[in-house]
């Protein structure tokens, strides 16, 4: 046998070691410019490739990590990731991956219900969850045009555009939502998508809309796990959609790349996007051919946390969020866009010509930028929660110009 192929308990020891060092001083990449002809080993692979991968990754668990929706995960992904490369499983043959079909199938089962869904499947993120429900409504709606506002991810144009179907975007309100006034009023073909979360603000449409088009589909991939939590009344009415996209490499903690696109009617949608083959057991579901058991990282997750925990975590990144919100509204330098829904702060300084002085004094990896409607804003979001909000009004302060 291969010995490269067998377990090597002091390898893995090692690698872990490695994790536990600090190689934040380490240099560049050090590699040679061509593929070189004999290798140095895996032992020494790893040693080699520990400061560049290890030292040259952003800190998401850091104390001052609350600039963008990449949270921190668990140690238990990292075991069950660990197990997934060993056995290398492919989900799209029954035979190579009895169990883990199963348990994508369980994951979906506890989680679509919180959303009204009664099913669907994982995905490598949101970006694919959301071109697969708009696949099934054109699918089984028969939709010619994809309605979303302009503060919806950029996925859902992309979407449209792969899948041959117009795409209009719609205004926003003052606060990022969907300003519903604006929709045309035949909506009869047409597939609308409201956000839960939106990127740039984590602002929500109003789901009222919901059922108002031939279908309805809700990028969630951001908020979305509020419905585990305390929060859930500010998704009410998801329950309305026919599909939802979920990341659950977002508020679910879980590694890249591991999302869910869920149904109302998983039978009808699931049947209008699979495909047979001489090769298969079963029909190919969705748009991915071969893929990976994500599902076993988040189902771990779940065992582990119950939906106590999950909600637990989500709630204390939201009042995270509410700290700094408050930190902005009390000081007359600064101005907030909106009243944070979901976690995401989006300010500014009322003197905007300080924007850049104020970015670079930022701690690394404390502070992103968006821009709407022409403007730049500071945006900060709650997703790690083991991040220091002190630490970081403590930056802010030391970066604003004296008050006058």
């Amino acid at each position: 046998m291969d010995k490269e192929f067998a377990i090597n308990s002091d390898g893995l020891h090692q690698a872990v070691e490695l994790m536990s060092r600090d190689f934040s001083n380490a240099e560049g990449l050090d590699l040679p410019l061509e593929l070189p002809q004999f290798g140095m080993g895996s032992t020494g692979a790893l040693n080699s490739l520990a400061p560049s991968i290890l030292g040259g990754a952003a800190r998401l668990g850091e104390a001052t990590s609350f600039a963008h929706m990449d949270p921190p995960t668990p140690w238990i992904t990292w075991a069950i990731t660990l197990w997934n490369a060993s056995l290398n499983q492919n989900l799209l043959h029954p035979a190579t991956a009895p169990v883990a079909r199963q348990l994508e199938e369980r994951v979906v089962a506890w989680l679509a219900p919180f959303f009204g869904m009664n099913g669907g499947h994982m995905t490598p993120g949101s970006t694919v969850a959301n071109l697969t429900a708009l696949w099934s409504a054109r699918e089984c709606a028969g939709i010619t045009e994809v309605i979303a506002s302009d503060g919806a991810h950029l996925s859902i144009a992309k979407a449209a555009h792969i899948l041959g179907l117009k795409y209009l975007s719609v205004p926003i309100d003052a606060n990022g939502s969907m300003d519903a006034a604006r929709l045309p009023t035949n909506l009869s073909k047409s597939a609308l998508v409201l956000t839960a979360g939106a990127t740039s603000t984590g602002a929500i449409d109003p789901f009222d809309l919901a059922g108002r088009a031939a279908w309805t589909h809700v990028d969630a991939a951001w908020a979305g796990p509020l419905r585990m939590s305390n929060y859930a009344n500010l998704l009410a009415g998801i329950e309305s959609a026919d599909s939802v996209a979920v990341s659950a490499h977002k508020w679910l903690f879980q590694p890249k790349e591991s999302a869910l696109v869920l149904f109302k009617d998983t039978e009808k949608a699931h049947t209008a996007v699979s495909f047979g083959g001489a090769y298969l057991a079963t029909p190919n579901v969705g748009v991915l051919g071969s893929h990976g058991a994500a599902a076993t990282a988040l189902l771990a997750t779940l065992l582990a946390w119950g939906r106590e925990g999950v909600a637990q975590r989500i709630e204390h990144c939201m009042d995270l969020a509410r700290c700094l919100r408050d930190f902005v509204v009390a000081d007359e330098r600064l101005e907030l866009y909106a009243e944070p829904r979901t976690g995401i702060v989006v300010w500014r300084l009322k003197k905007e010509s300080f924007f850049d002085q104020v970015l670079h004094k930022m701690p690394l990896g404390s502070t992103s930028i968006t821009t709407i409607a022409g403007v730049k804003w500071f945006r900060n979001v709650a997703a790690n929660p083991s991040a220091d909000v002190d630490l970081l009004i403590a930056a802010i302060q030391g970066a604003l110009p004296e008050r006058t």
